[in-house]
């Protein structure tokens, strides 16, 4: 394959464009997608203070030469290079914009026909990040004024803060002029240019192209940024969902052929690679199993915690019966000295007992009373034993079964 470089003279250059050259170096560095210029490297010559970019060479020229050509030769592109054009440049944003999963998205900020290129199979190669930004997640918007007048957003023109929806604009400005072959803002002066941006009016694209083509351009050159698609949304659009799908199965089976390439000659150069992977599988079956057991341990300590309490609330219940019974031991105790006191004091020595030769109802009654008194006063006290018998047994067994959980869980605890 061939290799070309950029050469850029940095000598000459301020603090802020060295800056915006550092970052496109480090940008396309990390940037590896089908759609997006390949880095391979960069060469620093000091002596004569140049920076070599060493990358892909993109042998279709770019879509600035292609449109030029169109309109050297009368003719418009077809629908559906424009599509395929169009679906290719949303998967190169795709890659750039969801870089916020890693806390960090990517803007473009200079797309434009010049910036994108095409190599012999006039796949799409987008490049020229000279101006691109990252953005931190949680700065969600960048407030510098760059990018080409013709392309440039309504936020941009007034200034004001904007993010990946920037983007969106200029690309519905450069799919308008891959369809009219002309962008949709044109003027003499950049103050009349703004004024046209910031109005939002632009003739519809060329009748030959399908209504759906104009709608979605018309969608992403919408004033209001919230209101333009996002990049997701593009990709799931009826009319580029099947190129955008078929692309990234092409991307995922090149990339599956790379890295099965990549391993091949990995173990044609080195025999000990299967031996060092054999190892690794069986690492990872080692660690699979001890977390395994690990989750299982902690399932029975779980267990154990739970027993536990349990057996904490049964002796809780018991102490409170315990307590219960003290309760009215001492209470039946009570009532027995008191009992006995009145019955002293009924036979002191100076009354004397009358008796009648017959009963009348009243004795009799009283007389059936406290005979039977004495009857249910003993058959409480040995329903109260009874019930003291069974829960000091039943304690005692909960305090056994909770010595044995204690010890259980200090056990599962040193095996940890």
């Amino acid at each position: 394959f061939v290799l070309v470089w950029k050469e850029l003279d940095y000598g000459t250059m301020t603090e802020t464009e060295k800056q915006m050259l550092v970052s496109e170096v480090n940008l396309l560095r990390e940037l590896k997608h089908p759609n997006i210029v390949r880095y391979y490297d960069r060469i620093i010559d000091r002596t004569n203070t140049t920076l070599y970019i060493v990358m892909e060479f993109c042998e279709g020229g770019d879509l600035a030469s292609l449109i030029m050509k169109c309109i050297r030769e009368r003719r418009y592109v077809e629908e559906d290079f424009a599509l395929r054009v169009f679906a290719q440049i949303v998967l190169a944003l795709h890659e750039c914009h969801r870089r916020s999963e890693s806390g960090r998205t990517v803007l473009h900020r200079d797309l434009k026909p010049a910036n994108v290129f095409l190599d012999a199979q006039h796949n799409v190669k987008l490049g020229d990040f000279g101006l691109a930004r990252i953005l931190q997640h949680d700065t969600s918007f960048a407030k510098t004024f760059v990018g080409t007048p013709y392309y440039m957003s309504p936020e941009q023109m007034n200034h004001m803060s904007y993010n990946e929806k920037s983007d969106i604009w200029s690309l519905g400005c450069l799919l308008y002029e891959l369809c009219a072959l002309s962008p949709p803002f044109t003027a003499y002066n950049q103050k009349e240019l703004a004024e046209k941006i910031r109005d939002g009016k632009f003739r519809r694209i060329p009748f030959r192209f399908s209504e759906e083509l104009n709608e979605i351009v018309s969608k992403m050159l919408h004033l209001k940024d919230y209101l333009r698609p996002s990049v997701n949304e593009l990709m799931q659009h009826s009319l580029i969902a099947n190129v955008v799908s078929e692309q990234q199965r092409i991307i995922s089976l090149e990339r599956r052929g790379r890295r099965s390439v990549e391993n091949e000659r990995l173990q044609e150069s080195d025999p000990q690679v299967s031996e060092l992977r054999l190892k690794e599988e069986q690492l990872h079956r080692r660690e699979k199993a001890l977390k395994e057991r690990e989750e299982l341990l902690e399932k029975r300590e779980r267990e154990l915690c739970i027993r536990e309490r349990l057996s904490e609330e049964k002796l809780a219940r018991a102490e409170n019966l315990m307590k219960n019974y003290s309760f009215l031991k001492e209470q039946h105790i009570f009532k027995t000295a008191v009992n006995g006191l009145d019955d002293s004091v009924n036979c002191s020595p100076g009354k004397k007992k009358v008796h009648f030769a017959g009963e009348s109802k009243e004795n009799i009654h009283f007389k059936e009373y406290d005979t039977a008194k004495p009857l249910l006063n003993k058959a409480k006290t040995l329903d109260l034993k009874k019930r003291l018998q069974a829960a000091n047994v039943r304690a005692r067994a909960l305090c056994d079964m909770e010595r044995n959980y204690q010890l259980k869980s200090r056990q599962l605890l040193g095996m940890r």
